[in-house]
């Protein structure tokens, strides 16, 4: 079997070798890079299946990297996950709202780190195995096998997350989903604390099916709760 090929842009090299030493022992192949320049000339030659990018980096910065591959068409599918010492909500959000499936700082976990690059690639392998199927509701077409959305037969951009968060609302169309639900079955792990990052996601959903993102046909906010995708769309 062909194994994953994981790009790790970071400075430290400490660090570099203690996610390239895991990441290998768990199967994985890895590449190194100390800057994003370096990283992007071998994107030229070779897409890798993931991104782990630290922020805080000569040059460019983690968050431009994010952006540029997201603007990528070659490489803009390609997951990242971000790594930095930084641990406000602030550098959170501003990642997530760029692409990044994941987000975790310094000091990690090994295991929990291998953990979450699993998820990652499980998430990926099941959506693949999904049977291929269309589903409409009101001005949204969703063709789970293709991973693609449409509103009014115009193709919508989603990231892989926004994605499987629309698709597991619109599949439990008319049940309230909480916030900490959607952190499993999306993230698929335990994000305690971290439901911001659905909030987030959501947001950024609603600005690109929604008519009126402030006020919202789709995806509505039980409050207290979490969402739910609302019936109202089948009536447009």
């Amino acid at each position: 079997m062909v194994k994953k090929l994981i790009y790790v842009v970071e400075d430290e090299k400490h660090i570099q070798e203690l996610i390239a030493f895991n990441l290998i022992e768990n199967g994985y192949d890895v590449k190194c890079f100390d800057n994003g320049e370096t990283m992007f000339d071998e994107c030229h030659t070779t897409k890798p299946d993931l991104f782990i990018l630290d922020i805080m980096l000569p040059g460019i910065d983690g968050f431009e990297i994010c952006r540029k591959i997201k603007e990528n068409p070659f490489l803009k599918k390609t997951p990242i996950i971000m790594l930095t010492a930084k641990n406000d909500e602030f550098n959170k959000v501003l990642g997530l709202e760029l692409g990044a499936e994941d987000y975790i700082t310094k000091p990690f976990s090994v295991r929990e780190f291998v953990a979450r690059v699993k998820v990652v690639f499980r998430r990926q392998a099941e959506s693949r195995e999904i049977v291929p199927e269309v589903i409409k509701v009101g001005k949204i077409t969703i063709d789970v096998a293709r991973r693609e959305v449409y509103k009014d037969n115009t193709l919508i951009d989603l990231t892989l997350k926004e994605f499987e968060l629309l698709k597991l609302l619109v599949l439990n169309k008319g049940m309230v989903m909480s916030r900490e639900l959607l952190l499993e079955k999306v993230w698929g792990f335990d994000y305690y604390g971290e439901t911001r990052t659905v909030d987030v996601h959501i947001r950024y959903l609603r600005q690109k099916i929604e008519d009126d993102d402030n006020a919202p046909a789709y995806i509505e906010t039980v409050r207290g709760v979490g969402y739910r995708f609302s019936d109202k769309g089948d009536k447009e």
